[in-house]
């Protein structure tokens, strides 16, 4: 049998609630009328009796007062559940980012967020981890990689470009003119950005014949940078900031395009859907130059 229609159980239990279809009817702003009918039709496709009038009251019998707490159980679980959907929609959107990203491209453009997105409730984490955004309250991801991973949207901020900077004290006391120049001064490498790359791309085949410090952080290795200690292979992502302020330069103009780059990431299905995407939408047109 079909699932009678849910103004039918609804006008069931209120009618059963208030033992008076009179009053169901004004809570549910139907007529009486309405209600009648629905209970009546209810009753021919059931073939039993679920009222009977009592005076001026129309009591349940048992069976209606079965169905009746049925619907009543069901209407609070429902209850329940958009009440937990229009909580967890109103909640505060969560950004997960790698440490570096945060430091160096997101924390210069916190207060213009905030500002520009009329979305005052913004909690960010900073983390090298990839955040799931099922089960760690995660709303939004800004990852670094190829940009496809599986069950989660994702738009395009910025395609990555690499190029060599230094202190501009370094670059006093290490005149670099040219990319083979590099050959013959401290590079600092990143584990996961070997120099070659740029190199080669530079028509330089030779191996550095000096051997810098290793880097798994590349906020650290830009720091290390600025202090003067050596050359770094810099994301352009990242190394915008530290260009902006003074304490990198990049002693001559040559760079590469690289595959990975940095993305926004959400879930299709997020409760807060239409907030994430008004935020999407402030990040792409904040990085629309670097794409271009």
């Amino acid at each position: 049998m079909r699932l009678p229609p849910f103004l039918t159980l609804t006008a069931l239990e209120a009618a059963a609630r208030h033992r008076s279809y009179s009053r169901a009817a004004r809570e549910l702003f139907v007529t009486h009328g309405a209600v009648s009918q629905q209970i009546r039709k209810l009753e021919d496709e059931l073939g039993t009796k679920l009222f009977v009038r009592q005076g001026n009251a129309m009591v349940p019998t048992a069976t209606g007062q079965r169905l009746a707490d049925q619907v009543t159980a069901a209407l609070a679980t429902l209850r329940a559940a958009v009440d937990e959907a229009r909580l967890a929609a109103r909640g505060p959107l969560v950004i997960s980012s790698s440490a570096a990203f945060a430091s160096r491209w997101l924390v210069t453009r916190l207060e213009r967020l905030a500002r520009e997105t009329d979305e005052p409730d913004l909690i960010v984490r900073a983390e090298d981890r990839v955040a799931d955004l099922t089960t760690d309250g995660v709303d939004i991801a800004l990852r670094f990689g190829l940009g496809a991973w599986p069950g989660v949207e994702t738009a395009t901020l910025m395609v990555e470009r690499i190029f060599p900077v230094c202190s501009p004290d370094f670059l006093v006391r290490h005149p670099i003119r040219e990319p083979r120049d590099l050959l013959d001064v401290p590079l600092l490498r990143h584990v996961g950005l070997p120099w070659s790359i740029w190199l080669t791309a530079m028509g330089v085949d030779e191996a550095p014949r000096q051997q810098g410090l290793g880097f798994e952080d590349t906020a650290l290795m830009l720091d290390t940078a600025a202090h003067g200690v050596g050359v770094a292979l810099a994301r352009s992502g990242l190394a915008e900031r530290d260009l902006r302020e003074g304490r990198l330069v990049r002693p001559f103009s040559g760079e590469v395009a690289v595959e990975t780059g940095n993305h926004f990431v959400w879930r299709a299905d997020s409760p807060k859907l239409a907030r994430i995407l008004k935020l999407r939408d402030w990040f792409l047109a904040e990085t629309a130059e670097l794409r271009g």
